[in-house]
């Protein structure tokens, strides 16, 4: 499901205000670190990344957005450390055979589109790699995740939360679900450009697993293994 997030212009006017950037040429914005294309001459038989051409290539764990054409630099979209993963634990130790329900944010891919004074749109598609483990109730889960728009490395100017219901269908532990999003970002003119912007991305979780994130403690998605069953 793709919803369209909008912020207020006054809220961007704030951080506009504060620092402004020119808007480079088109050209310049569209060029893009490790996107160029291979050269003739010497390049020949190898593909865009120097690997040989028979090598076989890695498939991305997250299927590519559709490049559009920006006036300027995108704004800047990360996945925020202390939120980049779930872990549902019960009892009061910390042990794979007390883990309810995991979550992981696995990949992140975006891209802007604007021109003259037009808002920034930005697309976001975010893949989860999500999990049960012994302590999971039911065969579903309603995850819950945000996007936050912030004047960069500064003030947060606006959030959004979404639902993400997940089935483990057949018994399954594991289930992967990729969701797009669109953040709208007003311009208080045509010389803001989409660096002034930093987008992150997160699960809704608790303060303590905020601080279980933060120490680099972790389990895998299918962390524990489900209960044998006791029916006869």
């Amino acid at each position: 499901m793709r919803r369209v997030f909008k912020i207020s212009l006054a809220s961007v006017a704030a951080a506009a205000a504060f620092s402004v950037l020119l808007v480079p040429p088109a050209a310049d914005a569209q060029q893009r670190p490790g996107r160029q294309e291979p050269q003739g001459g010497s390049d020949r038989g190898q593909n865009a990344d120097g690997s040989p051409q028979n090598q076989r290539q890695r498939a991305p764990r997250i299927a590519p957005l559709r490049r559009n054409a920006a006036a300027g630099p995108c704004p800047y979209v990360k996945i925020l450390y202390d939120a980049a993963r779930y872990v549902e634990l019960t009892g009061d130790r910390v042990s794979a055979s007390n883990v309810a329900y995991t979550g992981e944010i696995e990949g992140l891919n975006s891209d802007c589109a604007y021109q003259a004074d037009e808002p920034i749109t930005v697309h976001t598609r975010v893949l989860f790699n999500l999990g049960r483990g012994p302590q999971a109730q039911g065969e579903g889960r309603t995850y819950r995740y945000w996007i936050a728009v912030t004047e960069r490395n500064k003030a947060v100017l606006a959030k959004e939360y979404f639902d993400l219901p997940v089935v483990f269908e057949n018994g399954a532990l594991t289930a992967s679900v990729s969701q797009d999003q669109v953040v709208v970002i007003p311009r208080a003119d045509a010389t803001t450009s989409g660096d002034n912007f930093e987008i992150l991305v997160g699960f809704d979780v608790t303060p303590q697993m905020a601080e279980f994130n933060r120490t680099g403690s972790r389990f895998r998605v299918n962390a524990g293994v489900l209960a044998p069953s006791t029916d006869q």
